[in-house]
């Protein structure tokens, strides 16, 4: 397995329509485009294999097809992003020929494509089952805030964690770094099968994150550090910050 196998991965972006605080936010305009069209667009750039945008609503369907992107309609009673990709994944790809699906967010539209790419490079190593991002917390308020989720990791490498846990909780305690997790995955197929089949657990609820379902069933995360936390586009606020943003690319 490498990053750019393009045959064997797919990108899968999960565009939910409904939103307490940006209604209609997939379409949401962003220098032109609807916002989950700048979020294909990114993971176009990133160049690792076919991309697959998994809507629930027909006006999301129309404006990523009019974008010339390929989409899958799926239910709108999902309870997370990972249930839909597993959805979109078994109607686009019936015959099992994808290994590695990567789920990039669908309100991530200034993700940088080399953010996707690093996804990938901790399933180099056979052993992991699903890996994510992290970036070190340079932000002393963002160490005590429990919006910001850390990753809790035994280091592997100068670039990489082995994820131990995940929690809004200011931890580990002690000198040295802790880091902000960001919420985009790779998945070997297999593991995430494996992941939505399981019921929701324990921790998962108490933290309502929803990766430690997998580390409480043994599987293992490892994480890629790399250099930016994405904005993630969930107030009008944070709209205006992608806008600006993107102002200068063509549309």
């Amino acid at each position: 397995m490498t990053e750019y196998d393009h045959d064997r991965t797919l990108v899968l972006i999960p565009a939910r329509m409904a939103s307490m605080r940006l209604p209609g936010k997939p379409l949401a305009d962003i220098a032109g485009l609807p916002m989950i069209v700048q979020v294909a667009r990114r993971a176009q750039e990133a160049n690792v294999g076919r991309i697959i945008v998994a809507v629930d609503h027909q006006d999301t369907y129309d404006a990523v097809t009019s974008a010339g992107f390929e989409v899958v309609m799926t239910r709108q009673d999902h309870q997370s992003g990972s249930d839909r990709i597993f959805e979109a994944i078994q109607k686009a790809d019936p015959e099992g020929k994808v290994e590695v699906v990567v789920n990039v967010q669908g309100d991530l539209p200034t993700i940088e494509p080399n953010a996707v790419r690093a996804a990938l490079r901790p399933l180099d190593n056979p052993d992991v089952d699903i890996a994510t991002l992290t970036v070190e917390i340079s932000d002393e308020h963002e160490k005590t805030n429990p919006n910001v989720v850390k990753v809790i990791g035994s280091p592997l490498s100068d670039t990489r964690l082995r994820a131990l846990y995940f929690t809004r909780a200011t931890a580990p305690h002690g000198e040295g770094p802790l880091y902000h997790h960001i919420g985009l995955y790779a998945y070997r197929r297999s593991a995430l099968e494996r992941f939505v089949k399981l019921g929701p657990s324990v921790l998962e609820q108490r933290e309502s994150l929803e990766q430690l379902r997998a580390l409480e069933a043994g599987m293992r995360i490892d994480v890629e550090i790399v250099d930016s936390v994405p904005l993630g586009v969930d107030t009008p606020a944070d709209l205006e910050k992608a806008r600006a943003i993107l102002a200068g690319r063509p549309s």
